[in-house]
C-alpha cells in the first residue's frame, strides 16, 4: 500500500528540510576555527557564544511550537528555512565577538524554529503514510551533515573565504525553502481514514499531562548521550587507547555512520515491533555499545563498541518526537516543542557534563553518565506502548 500523491510530495519537501537544516549547520561547524581567527576570541569566549546559539535555538523552538500550531506547516516551516537561511550567512561576516553573538542569537533561533517546524510536519505527513516514517527524515539530516563536511572541506582548501561559503549555504537554503512551500501538508489534508483514526485515539492524546514531559526526558536522555558521542568519541581514542589523531577520528566516524546507517533501518523495523521497543532495545543496545567502547583494552573493539552505541541511538529520538506529535492533534507544535526542546538540551549539556566529571575521574568512567541514562531510557519506554481503552463493565 502506497501513499497518495500529496503525502508523497509532502515527504520528499521533508526530506530537503531535514537535509537543509544538517547541510547548514554543517556548514557552520566546519567554518568555526575560520570564525573564531577572524573574530579574534579565545577558545573560551568561543564556548561562550556556542551556548548563546544554544540557549537562542531553544528560544526559537519554545516560540515556533505554539506558532506552528497557529500559522500551520505551510507558512511556519518555509519562514523557518528563510530565516535559517539568512541567518547562517551572518557568521561568516563577524569581526568581533559581539557581531558573532548577535550572528549567533540570530542563526540559534532560525535554527531551533526550523527544528520544531520540520518535525511537526513529518509527523503529519507520516500519518497519511500506512507506515512509519519518521526515522529516514532523521537520517536526511545527517547525510545534510555529510555533504557539508565534504564540501566544506574542499572551498576550505581553495581558499573560498568563508562569507562566500556561507553566503551560498544561506542563499540555498532561502531558494529551496520558498520551492517547497506548496508542497507541505496541514494536518487537516490527511486522508479521511487517517483523519477518522485520529479523532478516535485514546483519550490520553487529548490530554496528554505527564507523558510529554517523560517522552521530553527520554529525549534529554538518549539525545544526551549523543552530544557525548559527538564530542568526546575521538577524545577518548586518541588519550585512554593512545591512538593518532586519525585513528580516533574512526570512532566518531563508526558511531556517525551506524547511527546513519540504522536511521534508515528503523522505520521498517518500528512498523514490525512497535516504537516501545525500538526504544526499549536501542537503547539497551546502546548501553552495551557505549560500556564495550569505554572498557575495551584493543582499538578494533573499541570501533565496534562505538559503531553499536549509534546503531542503538539511532531510531529511539524519532520515535519520541512522532509519539510527541501525536499527543493532541490541536496542539503538535506546542508539545513536540517541549519534547525537542528538552532534547536539545542534552544535546548541549551531555559533552559539557562529561568535560566536567573528568576533573574527577578518567573520561571513560565518566561514560557510565550516558550507559545509565540509556538503562533508564530502556526501562521507561513504556511510555510509548498505547494505553488500552477501557472495558465497560455491562448494566443489569
Amino acid at each position: 500500500m502506497t501513499a497518495p500523491p500529496r503525502p508523497r510530495a509532502a515527504r520528499f519537501a521533508t526530506f530537503m528540510f531535514f537535509g537543509l537544516n544538517g547541510f547548514a549547520m554543517g556548514m557552520w561547524v566546519v567554518h568555526i576555527p575560520n570564525v573564531e581567527r577572524a573574530t579574534g576570541i579565545s577558545h573560551s569566549t568561543l564556548g561562550a557564544l556556542l551556548l548563546v546559539l544554544g540557549g537562542a535555538a531553544f528560544a526559537g523552538m519554545q516560540i515556533s511550537g505554539p506558532l506552528v500550531d497557529k500559522l500551520g506547516h505551510r507558512r511556519l516551516v518555509p519562514a523557518a528555512g528563510v530565516l535559517l537561511g539568512l541567518a547562517v550567512c551572518a557568521p561568516g561576516f563577524a569581526n568581533s565577538w559581539w557581531t558573532l553573538g548577535l550572528s549567533l542569537i540570530f542563526f540559534g533561533f532560525g535554527n531551533g524554529a526550523i527544528d520544531v517546524g520540520m518535525n511537526s510536519h513529518a509527523v503529519v505527513v507520516e500519518r497519511a503514510y500506512p507506515r512509519p516514517i519518521m526515522a529516514a527524515f532523521h537520517a536526511f539530516w545527517s547525510i545534510g551533515g555529510a555533504f557539508a563536511a565534504v564540501i566544506g572541506a574542499a572551498t576550505l582548501g581553495g581558499g573560498v573565504p568563508t562569507g562566500v561559503t556561507l553566503t551560498g549555504t544561506g542563499l540555498l537554503c532561502v531558494v529551496l525553502s520558498l520551492a517547497s512551500a506548496r508542497f507541505l501538508m496541514e494536518p487537516s489534508e490527511a486522508p479521511a481514514s487517517v483523519a477518522e483514526e485520529t479523532a478516535a485515539a485514546p483519550a490520553r492524546r487529548r490530554t496528554p499531562g505527564r507523558v510529554v514531559w517523560l517522552l521530553g526526558l527520554l529525549a534529554l536522555a538518549l539525545m544526551l548521550s549523543e552530544g557525548v558521542a559527538n564530542d568526546w568519541a575521538a577524545l577518548h581514542m586518541e588519550k585512554v587507547l593512545g591512538t593518532s589523531a586519525s585513528t580516533a577520528a574512526l570512532a566518531y566516524g563508526a558511531f556517525a555512520v551506524a547511527m546513519t546507517t540504522g536511521r534508515f533501518l528503523t522505520d521498517r523495523v518500528a512498523a514490525w515491533a512497535g516504537p516501545a521497543a525500538i526504544v526499549r532495545y536501542g537503547a539497551t543496545l546502546a548501553a552495551v555499545g557505549l560500556t564495550t567502547a569505554a572498557a575495551a583494552p584493543w582499538v578494533p573493539l573499541s570501533l565496534v563498541g562505538w559503531a553499536l552505541f549509534g546503531l542503538g541511538l539511532s531510531g529511539g529520538v524519532p520515535q519520541l518526537f512522532t509519539a510527541a506529535g501525536n499527543l493532541d492533534t490541536r496542539a503538535s507544535g506546542a508539545l513536540m516543542a517541549r519534547v525537542v526542546g528538552l532534547g536539545y538540551v542534552g544535546l548541549l549539556a551531555g559533552p559539557a557534563l562529561i568535560g566536567g566529571l573528568t576533573r574527577w575521574m578518567p573520561l571513560n568512567v565518566t561514560f557510565a553518565v550516558p550507559v545509565v541514562l540509556c538503562v533508564l531510557a530502556a526501562v521507561f519506554a513504556g511510555v510509548l506502548s498505547p494505553k488500552p481503552a477501557p472495558v465497560e463493565e455491562p448494566v443489569g
